[in-house]
């Protein structure tokens, strides 16, 4: 295996990585966006608010993406272990 099979290995990785996390993080963004508005606002400042809208959204997020992130990662992990034999020599 050569230093570029490796460096391509890692890079898939972690793009997958960041495609996989990225619906549940704009979630958390936007969700913690608006509540922060929303408390500027109405002048609250209670700190649980923001948690809750949050931990829903990303909720949500996960049951509707779900699906999608599973047969993503299952496609990569498939991919790799099919590439095993190429890898090795």
């Amino acid at each position: 295996m050569t230093p570029e099979t490796v460096m391509t290995i890692g890079t898939q990785a972690l793009e997958l990585t960041l495609m996989v996390a990225a619906p549940m993080l704009l979630t958390a963004l936007v969700l913690g966006l608006l509540v922060s508005i929303f408390q500027a606002a109405t002048q609250i400042n209670e700190l649980t608010l923001s948690f809750i809208p949050k931990l829903v959204g990303i909720f949500i997020v996960l049951i509707i993406a779900g699906p999608w992130m599973m047969g993503m990662i299952l496609d990569y992990m498939q991919r790799l272990f099919n590439s095993i034999p190429w890898l090795i020599g």
